[in-house]
């Protein structure tokens, strides 16, 4: 799906590498773990400084932690909240990787530290796909993907039987560095959680 208009996107970082990416002197890096749940890219949290600032605290364990902005273009985007991009993801796993899966050739979607309740935290088969969905498109020379954006919920319930969780968000994942516009420093930096 091709995306119109902008976005804007937080990633939680070391306050000197925010500073640097607004200043132009280094990039963000992307990441390719074999957990990531979206596969390999540079994240961000759609709109929300908020989650981009616990992440950098929580789970990088940032000893400066921040959050820089960007002014995104997701381009063309696999959007996992689609019934298009979630047909594309099935069609591969059925078609390239359950095979593999079920011959125990690859490694299941795991919880996370001590405290992330019950999150599948650890994404190998989510990322797996993902990065096999990417590989189809380029070996059949389709387009490829410039970013993958997904909803996630993450939490605890806000009350008894909730479907809102008190993490959820909007992932955006950016395979292009074309993708990104821009970057900003969120007005308030000192964000309270």
């Amino acid at each position: 799906m091709e995306y119109q208009g902008l976005t804007i996107g937080f990633h939680g970082c070391e306050e000197d590498v925010a500073l640097d990416a607004v200043l132009n002197r280094r990039d963000l890096l992307p990441t390719n773990n074999s957990y990531d749940w979206l596969g390999g890219g540079i994240y961000f949290w759609e709109n929300d400084p908020v989650r981009a600032l616990e992440f950098a605290k929580e789970t990088k364990k940032c000893k400066r932690p921040c959050v820089v902005g960007a002014i995104l273009n997701l381009g063309y985007c696999l959007d996992l909240s689609t019934r298009t991009g979630l047909r594309n993801v099935r069609l591969v796993w059925e078609n390239i990787v359950k095979a593999s899966f079920d011959n125990g050739n690859l490694k299941s979607n795991k919880a996370g530290k001590k405290g992330e309740i019950g999150e599948l935290m650890l994404r190998f088969i989510d990322c797996y796909v993902i990065e096999a969905l990417h590989k189809y498109n380029r070996d059949e020379g389709y387009e490829e993907f410039d970013s993958v954006r997904a909803p996630f919920w993450e939490g605890e319930s806000i009350y008894p039987t909730a479907g809102f969780f008190d993490k959820n968000h909007i992932q955006l994942c950016i395979r292009s560095k074309e993708c990104i516009l821009g970057y900003f420093l969120p007005k308030e930096l000192s964000i309270s959680l």
